[in-house]
């Protein structure tokens, strides 16, 4: 890492037609920043909050405590395509009527933990291949189901007429939307794809807060960029005094006396430094009377 380079979160406004890929390397472009990530994959088709992590702040990439995230979803019913999306190629179409109540009554058993089989068009390995490969050779396997949990299922939208309507979605880590429509419109007997997704909420962040693409060119990075510890805000916050943080920037394992936690403290919490940087995540280990590092961010 270069001296001076910056280090946060950019919440982005991810836009429609772009791999997240795509919008890390325009970023890379715009800051002149090598050092990029992103959490939470979105399909081309969808926009909405692409939490990119900036400098050091990648190494948080894999360990976010909030792995929730809240969509708003349209849908089609009467039509199923190999995507589950109305990119893919049609598959099926029905006539048959859908009235909002029964699409109401339908979601009922799409909420709380349920068991989803990943679609074959989804980045899940099967065989040491992701499936969206395999789909594209012609190829479909089987897939064991997985657990997810949806918190929120709403109807938000719904026209009898042209069986077009939209849902609001908040869910754990690993749930396919896609695969949540088309399962309601098996449900209901008639089919059913997604036609648009904007994720609203990922990482704690809101869609209120995304900049887009043009606002991140066109603004000082520090303008757009938010501190990392915005992503642990639920977390305990310590900080060590000036001969405790060199202890632990060169890895002396602190007891908890010297990091001023309490012998019955748990859970991780983030580590500052004596000049109020974020140093990392650590866990207490109470039967070694030990702070253990989870994540170093210096």
């Amino acid at each position: 890492m270069s001296v001076g380079e910056p280090c946060g979160l950019i919440p982005v406004f991810k836009p429609e037609g772009w791999t997240s890929f795509d919008v890390v390397a325009k970023l890379r472009g715009i800051l002149h920043i090598r050092r990029l990530g992103h959490a939470g994959t979105l399909d081309p088709m969808a926009v909405g909050v692409l939490p990119v992590f900036v400098g050091k702040a990648t190494k948080a990439c894999d360990i976010l405590p909030d792995s929730d995230k809240a969509y708003e979803a349209g849908f089609r019913l009467g039509v199923v395509t190999d995507t589950q999306d109305i990119t893919g190629k049609v598959l099926s179409e029905s006539s048959a009527p859908a009235a909002r109540g029964d699409a109401e009554n339908a979601l009922s058993a799409f909420r709380g933990e349920i068991m989803q089989i990943p679609p074959m068009y989804s980045a899940v390995k099967v065989g040491g291949r992701k499936l969206y490969e395999l789909a594209r050779e012609g190829k479909e396997v089987e897939r064991e189901p997985r657990k997810v949990t949806v918190y929120e299922l709403e109807l938000t939208d719904y026209d009898e007429a042209s069986r077009e309507g939209k849902l609001f979605v908040s869910c754990s880590k690993g749930t396919y939307i896609r695969t949540v429509i088309h399962d309601l419109g098996a449900a209901l007997g008639c089919g059913g794809a997604m036609t648009s997704l904007c994720r609203v909420r990922a990482a704690g962040f809101e869609l209120s807060e995304c900049f887009t693409l043009e606002e991140i060119a066109a603004k000082p990075v520090d303008e757009v960029l938010m501190p990392l510890e915005r992503a642990f805000e639920g977390f305990k916050k310590v900080k060590l005094d000036l001969r405790c943080t060199g202890m632990y920037k060169n890895g002396v394992k602190l007891s908890s006396a010297q990091a001023g936690l309490g012998r019955d403290f748990a859970g991780d919490f983030c580590v500052f430094g004596a000049e109020g940087e974020l140093l990392g995540i650590a866990r207490l280990d109470r039967d070694k009377d030990e702070v253990r590092a989870v994540r170093n961010f210096y």
